[in-house]
């Protein structure tokens, strides 16, 4: 269950709320603070309208995470400015991660504790509507369905700074050995400028060992510490996150470790990533052959010879036990350290031969790739390190030829990886040889290190644990998988599969491949593939992936063995649905009509076919080949979805002037194209399609939201967007916010001892202590007391009283009995007690009454039980005849024709229009939750 906290502190509206007895802890989601159109008293500059007031400037945020066996704790430090002329008032809100489980929560304002209390994700939804109503802003609409922090902020005049520290803790499930954890960081869009620094810092800590580390969300960097601890960290400048921070971990206490992830909707195949980890120091490891091919050419004089010799040097003295070595160096002729591989003793001996290396003659790649192979021992693993600074000028030097050689030569076992140093290399040989010797190439720009690249990626390599990699599934059919083929897997790295599937539901995954020329196999059976969304795990960055990479392989296809309609088909119909920017997308800025109907996709790829006909060979060197090969590897093996230029969703149409927003933009797994101001998903075509009209803002529009909170992250893009769900195309149009009314605040959550039980009516009920009510009681709260059936009731149980670390209330049963025979009972899973461990106090149900009478429910926590609370439920004829009462909803809301009081003589201040307080409840105070 998830809550959400309200505090209300406030010069304005002198409420006096019970402090929250919190011990400092964790955080999980990023707060913006929206303010409150100033109220101005011989203002010097007239205050704007209440959707015009702009938003403060974050000027730095901090997030420090602990997470120590699934605890995870997050603090975050974040300071706001005022660039407005006017004194503002804000309300901050907190938009939680969806499904936290949040036990504590404590936050600061300029050093000084701020008290609140929690409200659920239905609450939460009043508040989202009201401030999307009154700024006409629909940025907000995007954590519909999530629980939410919310507090006011005295004045803050011009120029002036807040700063806001926030600490909150909450268990991480495990799902099959996954752990995921989510910061939202895209509530730094409502920043009015780009922050000066932004960083995510994750200490993490497991009992069980750690295998895969994946974060699809950010690039961010890893730092293990054995199997039990790693530092996890991203940090940048100068930007707007539009992006929740998002990381999974794995735990097993396998050698390997295998965890799925997938997502499926209905009546379509599904996607999936498998994660693949072993051991950070693997136990049995892959004995090896390591042969060094150096170019020693003309070119290669002076600095870059230097390097080049400390990174074989680096190689050299990392090699494990039971590895062997070879040196080759080649320009016009070869000089070979050996006519085949050496012992480890030999590395003194190969040092020295590295020193003696002078830079001179030209170079004849083929005959040193072909000596090199010809060393190489057919029944061991080989991994060949290839540098070279230039093209091929002597010997054969035509790259179709020298590719063939090199494939007849090789035999299965053989691996390799070429660097490019500079941009005067020929990058189809380098691509291609990496491609069909199942290794990887990568370039050394100028001004790079060699010998910072080599030992980087040595470092990842020098430690294989599984060569010849097969992965096979049982129970559910994969396809279109990459990387293709697999790379073998090393001590330390992770492999990250990613590919779509046909039906899901249970299956068998086996892995194999040789250890030492023996064949070992891991098998997985307790894997489950979504069979549809609702099925699906939190993984919307699956799909975009999935197409990332798929499009890297393809523009390398493309590259390396020319153009053909099929492949640049696929790459368009690709680019278009997920917004991957590929030399063909430019059409989805300038030609965005054609882009969205199947003629005009067909049309556009008749073009680029055309062009292509047309169009010169290809460069194959030269910086600009460089740049090509770099970027489409990088997207050929990406960890992380292709990046797009970032919208800022929710401020502005993005069709007026001078609005600088982007033309494309990817939400979850959706694309969207700015089309005369609408953002339109790039699945609807209008030559198909008809778009049911949703007034925005309306009681139509909210309802629809409320009937389905996925499609808010879609809604919050701007005030006019097309989507595509289930196959039905919506559109939001202008709507009349006159005619908009609010949805009644949210219940009280708790009544005080002593206080009456009304009458049943249409509004909240509490049950009463009971009778013999002793220090500890349980209360039950109703949102809805009397209606017409079929009436839904939300039901809201809460244990009062006694000790915060009360074992006798940890991890006990639960109940509500709804009074006609049906109950609802859980007994959570949780760790074990532990001293000073709180408790959890507060639980939630949801049930629909479909026939008329009286029913008394009652709610229950390890065997104590509440007073009952009456429902009563009418039929249509009944209530005709006797109305139940009504609540003013404008009353609730707080929305009035009176102006808004205030104290004489405060000049220019910040005002706080008018926000319900009924939800608050005094003294309401969160446990921890196990």
């Amino acid at each position: 269950m998830k809550r959400i906290i309200i505090v209300t502190v406030t010069l304005l509206v002198l409420t006096l709320i019970s402090s929250l007895a919190l011990t400092p802890t964790p955080v999980l989601a990023d707060g913006i603070i929206i303010p409150e159109p100033p109220i101005c008293i011989d203002c010097p500059v007239p205050p704007p309208p209440p959707h015009e007031v702009p938003y403060l400037t974050v000027e730095y945020h901090r997030v420090n995470v602990t997470i120590d066996n699934q605890v995870a704790t997050t603090r975050i430090d974040q300071v706001f400015r005022n660039d407005s002329p006017w004194s503002l008032e804000g309300t901050y809100i907190f938009p939680l991660p969806e499904d936290a489980a949040i036990s504590e929560f404590a936050m600061w304002v300029n050093g000084e504790k701020v008290t609140g209390q929690l409200y659920t994700k239905e609450e939460a939804r009043r508040i989202y509507d009201d401030i999307v109503r009154r700024r006409l802003d629909p940025a907000l609409l995007e954590y519909v369905g999530r629980d939410l922090f919310q507090a006011s902020i005295f004045p803050i005049d011009p120029g002036d700074t807040r700063r806001i520290e926030i600490e909150y803790a909450e268990l991480l499930p495990v799902d099959n050995g996954l752990v995921r954890y989510v910061y939202p960081l895209s509530t730094e869009r409502f920043s009015g400028k780009p922050l000066e620094n932004v960083a995510v810092t994750v200490d993490l800590t497991s009992r069980d060992p750690i295998k895969a580390i994946y974060s699809p969300s950010h690039p961010a960097s890893i730092d293990r510490d054995g199997r039990y601890r790693a530092l996890i960290g991203w940090e940048d400048y100068d930007v707007l996150p539009t992006t929740d921070f998002s990381l999974y971990y794995t735990i097993s206490s396998e050698d390997v470790g295998v965890n799925l992830l997938s997502l499926k909707e209905r009546d379509e195949d599904g996607f999936f990533v498998l994660l693949v980890a072993p051991n950070v120091d693997a136990e049995q490891v892959v004995e090896k052959d390591v042969i060094l091919v150096l170019d020693t050419s003309g070119s290669m004089e002076g600095e870059k010879m230097e390097q080049a010799r400390d990174a074989l040097k680096y190689v050299l003295d990392h090699l494990n036990q039971g590895d062997r070595l070879n040196i080759i160096a080649f320009s016009t002729g070869l000089r070979a350290f050996s006519n085949r591989t050496e012992p480890l003793s030999a590395v003194p001996e190969a040092r020295r031969f590295v020193d003696s290396l002078r830079a001179e003659g030209s170079t004849d790649i083929n005959r040193a790739l072909l000596e090199a192979i010809t060393s190489a021992d057919q029944q061991r693993p080989t991994i060949i390190i290839f540098l070279t600074d230039g093209l091929p000028t002597s010997g054969v030097v035509e790259t179709p030829l020298i590719l063939n050689n090199v494939d007849q030569a090789a035999s299965s076992n053989l691996r390799v990886f070429p660097f490019g140093v500079g941009d005067d290399v020929d990058t189809v040989l380098l691509d291609t040889l990496a491609q069909e010797q199942r290794g990887a190439s990568a370039y050394v720009r100028p001004g790079e290190r060699v010998d910072e690249q080599v030992s980087a990626f040595y470092a990842k390599v020098s430690t294989p644990v599984l060569a010849d990699i097969q992965l096979d599934v049982d129970g559910v059919r994969i396809e279109d998988n990459y990387p293709y083929p697999l790379p073998d897997l090393f001590a330390g790295t992770q492999l990250i599969i990613a590919g779509r599937y046909r039906e899901g539901g249970p299956a068998t995954i086996s892995l194999t491949g040789e250890v030492n020329g023996r064949s070992r196999s891991f098998t997985f059976d307790d894997l489950y593939f979504a069979t549809d969304r609702q099925h699906s795990q939190s993984a919307d960055f699956i799909p975009r992936l999935w197409a990332t990479r798929k499009v890297g392989h393809l523009l390398n296809q493309i590259r390396l063995h020319g153009e053909n309609r099929e492949t640049i088909d696929e790459i368009v119909n690709l680019s278009i649905r997920y917004g991957i920017i590929t030399p063909y997308t430019s059409f989805l800025v300038e030609e965005p009509e054609m882009a969205l109907s199947h003629e005009g996709r067909d049309a556009i790829v008749e073009q680029e076919v055309a062009a292509a006909e047309e169009a010169p060979a290809p460069e194959v060197s030269g910086s600009t080949a460089v740049e090509k090969a770099v970027e489409q590897n990088r997207l050929a093996g990406a960890d992380m979805a292709a990046p797009l230029p970032t919208a800022t969703p929710g401020i502005g149409d993005g069709g007026e002037a001078g609005t600088a927003m982007a033309a494309v933009t990817a939400v979850g797994d959706k694309a969207f194209v700015l089309k005369n101001g609408v953002w339109t998903d790039t699945v609807f075509d209008p030559t198909r399609m008809t778009a049911t009209p949703l007034p925005f803002p309306s009681n139509q529009f909210s309802e629809f939201l409320h009937a389905h909170p996925e499609t808010g992250k879609y809604f919050a893009l701007g005030s006019r967007v097309i989507v595509v769900v289930g196959g039905t195309a919506y559109e939001t149009v202008a709507g009349d916010p006159d005619e908009y009314v609010a949805p009644a605040a949210s219940p009280p959550e708790n009544v005080p001892a002593g206080s009456t039980q009304p009458e049943p009516t249409g509004g909240p009920v509490t049950s009463l202590p009971p009778a013999n009510a002793g220090e500890v009681y349980t209360t039950l709260t109703v949102d809805v007391a009397e209606g017409v059936a079929p009436l839904e009731v939300n039901f809201t149980g809460e244990l009062v009283g006694g000790r915060d670390d009360n074992p006798d209330y940890y991890c006990v049963e639960t109940s509500i009995d709804f009074g006609d025979g049906i109950s609802q009972s859980s007994t959570p899973s949780c760790i074990e007690w532990q001293e000073g461990m709180e408790i959890k106090r507060r639980y939630t149900a949801n049930y629909v009454y479909e026939e008329p009478g009286e029913y008394q429910v009652t709610f229950s926590l390890g065997g104590t039980e509440s007073e009952p609370v009456t429902i009563i439920v009418r039929d249509e004829a009944s209530a005709s005849e006797t109305p139940s009462a009504q609540t003013d909803p404008a009353a609730l809301s707080g929305d009035s024709d009176e102006p808004a009081g205030r104290p004489g003589g405060l000049g220019c201040l910040g005002g706080l229009l008018p926000l319900s307080l009924i939800g608050l409840v005094i003294g309401w105070r969160p446990k921890r939750r196990p």
